[in-house]
């Protein structure tokens, strides 16, 4: 084995460390991850709000934003 080999051989195992170390960890909770919501965390926000989605055959799609 000359030098290329082992320097190809150690970035290959390096590699394959990291993904494993990656897939081994803990994640913490993300909502925009976990949700797959494009807004944010309602906790952020006020937690009294609401958004209403009101989508009907031959009329315009209505979104409503209510806060308390």
């Amino acid at each position: 084995m000359d030098w290329q080999q082992i320097a190809s051989l150690l970035i290959v195992g390096v590699t394959a460390g990291l993904f494993i170390w990656s897939r081994r960890r803990q994640r913490k909770f993300d909502f925009q991850r976990d949700t797959h919501c494009g807004c944010d965390s309602p906790a952020e926000h006020n937690p009294k709000s609401s958004i209403i989605f009101r989508a009907r055959r031959g009329q315009r799609p209505e979104i409503e934003i209510k806060t308390r």
